[in-house]
């Protein structure tokens, strides 16, 4: 259901424009969807605002992962980790694509959860 998805995070953002989560749902949503162009944008944005003001690295890792760009994605995590920024890190199926990577379960102890 990613077109229903993405009219959601898209109505999201009209009511509460430059929301992170909901540019996260939504970069996440395209990436899965296949659509590459529009989840690029959507990083772009996220580092645009990241010019202006706070924005978590977490959104930017799960987008990432999502494209298959593993290691940007990881790149991510880290600022996430060193910022404190990951929260439902074990449930959220969006870090599905980078459980298998090595790397998961060392991020994994280091936050003294268990992979």
């Amino acid at each position: 259901m990613y077109k229903e998805a993405i009219a959601e995070f898209e109505k999201a953002l009209v009511i509460a424009p430059g929301n992170t989560e909901a540019l996260a749902g939504l970069g996440y949503t395209y990436a899965v969807a296949g659509r590459r162009a529009e989840a690029q944008k959507v990083l772009d944005q996220l580092n645009e605002l990241s010019k202006q003001r706070y924005v978590p690295a977490w959104p930017r890792a799960i987008i990432y992962g999502s494209l298959g760009q593993k290691n940007k994605a990881f790149e991510w995590l880290e600022k996430a980790y060193e910022e404190r920024s990951i929260y439902d890190i074990k449930a959220d199926p969006a870090y599905d694509p980078l459980r298998s990577d090595p790397r998961w379960a060392d991020l994994l102890r280091r936050m003294n959860l268990q992979p």
